[in-house]
């Protein structure tokens, strides 16, 4: 029996650019946020206010953002420190954490939250910063 040429096949056609991977988790991040507290559990500290610095990581629950409506909006992580501030004195950064963690889980995509909160002043000069960071995850 004679062999018979190996049948020609075309290439495969090359997988468009979005079909290359499936995102499975986005990650929304704010770094370095800024919010001025009453925040603090020693006489000292009640009364005036101190300085935050937030960090927040998000896991979404979307992919193939083409419009702000299909996005976790990162503003809301500044709009929800701010109105967490304005409720007033807070003893300690875990509730800080916490509740702006709460708050990041309002959109119902949002499936994991990470909240570190830096007080600059809790051991200065000895210490560039003191602070928390929990994670929290959507049960």
């Amino acid at each position: 029996m004679a062999a018979s040429p190996l049948a020609e096949t075309a290439p495969a056609a090359s997988p468009a650019p979005q079909d290359l991977a499936r995102i499975i988790v986005t990650k929304v991040f704010v770094r370095g946020l800024k919010v001025e507290a009453r925040i603090g559990v020693y006489d000292h500290e009640h009364g005036w206010v101190q300085p935050l610095i937030v960090d927040v990581e998000l896991d979404v629950a979307a992919s193939h953002c083409e419009r702000l409506g299909d996005t976790v909006n990162y503003e809301m992580v500044g709009e929800a420190a701010r109105a967490i501030v304005a409720e007033g004195h807070i003893d300690l950064v875990e509730t800080f954490a916490e509740r702006l963690a709460q708050a990041c889980f309002v959109d119902h995509r949002v499936t994991r939250a990470r909240v570190r909160v830096e007080k600059p002043l809790a051991l200065a000069p000895h210490a560039a910063a003191a602070g928390v960071e929990i994670t929290a995850v959507r049960s």
